[in-house]
């Protein structure tokens, strides 16, 4: 079947992740070009390179090419195997880097995924695994994926430069996913949060609570940010700080915001107090944009949308972000799939930014590895 789909051809190196996902899920061969021809360092970078591998590890018959100045990839997807994978990580990115594509991809393994990262918790680039944790694992609970295996855990923590974290995720797979219907974010009742530091001074992240309090205190009194200081060989190899927040409504919709302290050699040092404000703003910022995803799941819950039974799904979002709008094209490519786009402007009942609806009926995309019992 993959064999005769005709493979889709791609020029820079943008959105490199979207292409091969979407093109393992679907089974039609991908071939990307001018992957930065120009540049003077051309070609993939180191964390493209680990990607890459890590597909291959958790399929089983993919044929990749690359030509020898990395700058053209051929990637024919194989099965999604599964089963116990580790992989070290590229420490020029976050773990949450790899997560994010793992979330997209394990429930439609052959063996239930159990997979150790090790490399870079906590950057400012990436969405960490923390974050993750408390916001894309509920999203995924909504379609039907759920169970005893299914868990996230960190059990180091590494911060850049040196990295030395390490995360254990465990994912069962399903043969179906259930259509969804999130159209109503409900009102904010709680925000939880974790202030962590590691290798510097525990009172760091008592600092950070009490600035990310001083702000969120005036708007809602149900508010627990938890400390967490790892100690030791759990600490990583380099020292660092950083907070991550996540709303939750009545509705069970999470919104999260974080922020992570400058690491050694990069910047100016970050005061804990500037660090815990401009964290709660950037909360209060996701809330006004609303929606029931936040935007760093938005792709995550429309990709699940598209693979679901032939029936129709609708979320409701805050303003779609380019990484989103890029994600749409594409699955328009991989899946010949369209969205219906409605703007809701923000009303009465909406309140905060302009809202977009989002409906599709899902492809009926089915688990064929998976044994029925």
């Amino acid at each position: 079947m993959a064999t005769q789909a005709h493979s889709l051809s791609y020029a820079g190196c943008n959105f490199l992740r979207q292409r091969l996902v979407l093109s393992t899920l679907s089974g039609r061969p991908v071939k990307i070009r001018k992957i930065r021809a120009r540049d003077d360092n051309p070609g993939l970078r180191d964390f493209e390179a680990s990607f890459i591998r890590l597909l291959d590890k958790i399929t089983n018959g993919s044929r990749i090419e690359i030509n020898q100045t990395g700058t053209t990839l051929y990637y024919q997807p194989g099965l999604l195997y599964g089963g116990s994978v580790e992989h070290d990580c590229s420490i020029l990115r976050s773990i949450g880097y790899y997560l994010e594509s793992l979330l997209c991809l394990a429930p439609f393994m052959k063996h239930p995924l159990r997979i150790v990262l090790r490399g870079v918790t906590n950057d400012q680039v990436d969405p960490s695994v923390d974050v993750l944790k408390a916001t894309a694992l509920p999203l995924l609970k909504q379609f039907g994926i759920d169970g005893e295996s299914f868990e996230l855990k960190i059990v180091r923590r590494g911060m850049l430069p040196g990295g030395g974290g390490e995360v254990f995720f465990s994912c069962p797979v399903r043969k179906v996913l259930k259509p969804i219907q999130l159209t109503d974010p409900g009102k904010i009742k709680r925000i939880r949060g974790m202030a962590y530091s590691v290798r510097v001074s525990p009172q760091m992240a008592n600092r950070i609570v009490d600035s990310a309090r001083s702000i969120l205190n005036k708007f809602i009194p149900d508010i627990y940010i938890y400390t967490d200081h790892m100690k030791g060989v759990n600490s990583g190899r380099s020292p660092g700080f950083g907070l991550w927040l996540v709303a939750e409504t009545t509705n069970g919709t999470f919104l999260s915001a974080e922020l992570v302290s400058n690491h050694q050699g990069q910047g100016a040092a970050v005061l804990p107090e500037d660090l815990g404000r401009n964290c709660a703003k950037l909360l209060l910022e996701e809330i006004h944009r609303g929606g029931c995803v936040d935007s760093t799941n938005q792709s995550l819950a429309l990709l699940l949308m598209t693979l679901g039974q032939q029936d129709v799904s609708k979320v409701l979002l805050g303003p779609l972000s380019p990484y989103t709008i890029e994600f749409l094209r594409h699955l328009k490519s991989f899946f010949q799939i369209m969205f219906k786009i409605e703007t809701k402007p923000c009303g009465e009942e909406l309140k905060g930014g302009d809202k977009v609806l989002m409906t599709c009926v899902g492809i009926g995309f089915s688990n064929l590895s998976k044994t029925l019992k």
